[in-house]
């Protein structure tokens, strides 16, 4: 039992180690940035954060590369970082930063994707599979990242208006460089890749949580242990119109055991009350590990 535990806490332990980290950075900058060059930029699209300031700023006439660009407009945000977040997490996010801008430099595409709307989409969606993934390591993409970290750290300010914020204004100053119907474009591309940032993140560490209320308590704790291998904690609950005591089950299950708890469940007492609610994430012992920046 107890190499089992070992081995289970090494597996874990290998999502955070550095060559995974910097393998998860590396395969996720490459497919932001392949949504980069070979959508939005044919498209004169602005995808949002410092790379879409950097887009701006070369719609506007500058020449210097937005890739660049982005690079230069980082190297204050990664100063800011690295004294007040962590060094561990600024240089991952360095290494993002410098496969962004050089995967950019060197990649020729075009996805050959002509109606605005599906470019759009298509562009946030990939972009937003690429941001993800290297969200899921101990770094970030750079960036906006950093910044909504330090001003959520000192501030108490939330990461998502941070963003929000920094998108509107970039939006409106779009508007006077480029035509109405691109920015519209724009605000699209962002909204699908936010949605698919959310899916990233939670689609591997996604989690029921079920509330389990029963006479039969002991019984069904007994038999999730035994045949679902999970652990389950006994809540002390009571009835309010009988005034009665009443033990309540919480556990944590994956869409798989599910079907087969609530079997279990309705096995031993089909009068039982069976809640499930969705969970972002679940850290702590057997799952999740906290990630620390």
């Amino acid at each position: 039992m107890v190499s089992d535990t070992c081995s289970d806490n090494q597996s874990r332990g290998m999502a955070y180690s550095p060559a995974w980290n910097m393998f998860l950075i590396f395969a996720g900058s490459l497919i932001a940035v392949a949504a980069l060059k070979g959508i939005a930029v044919h498209q004169h699209l602005v995808p949002g954060g410092v790379f879409g300031l950097a887009l701006l700023i070369h719609y506007a006439g500058v020449g210097i590369s937005a890739g660049i660009l982005f690079m230069l407009l980082n190297i204050p945000l990664a100063i800011l970082g690295y004294l007040n977040i962590s060094k561990r997490f600024i240089l991952y996010s360095i290494w993002a930063m410098a496969v962004s801008t050089i995967a950019y430099e060197v990649m020729d595409l075009n996805f050959g994707i002509e109606n605005p709307i599906y470019a759009s989409i298509a562009c946030g969606g990939i972009m937003g599979f690429g941001m993800g993934v290297v969200l899921r390591t101990l770094g970030s993409n750079g960036g906006m990242d950093i910044a909504a970290i330090i001003l959520n750290r000192k501030y108490n300010i939330g990461i998502g208006k941070t963003y929000f914020v920094f998108n509107l204004l970039l939006f409106c100053a779009s508007a006077a460089v480029i035509n109405h119907d691109l920015v519209i474009g724009s605000i699209l591309t962002v909204f699908v890749a936010s949605v698919t940032i959310d899916y990233v993140l939670s689609m591997f560490s996604n989690r029921k949580m079920v509330m389990i209320i029963s006479q039969e308590a002991q019984c069904i704790v007994d038999d999730i242990m035994t045949h679902l291998k999970q652990g389950a904690t006994m809540l002390q609950g009571q009835g309010c119109y009988s005034r009665t005591p009443r033990p309540v089950i919480m556990t944590i299950t994956n869409n798989v055991q599910l079907r087969r708890l609530e079997e279990i469940v309705f096995t031993k007492d089909p009068q039982a009350i069976f809640i499930v609610e969705n969970t972002f994430a679940v850290l702590g012992s057997g799952f999740t590990k906290r990630k620390l920046y």
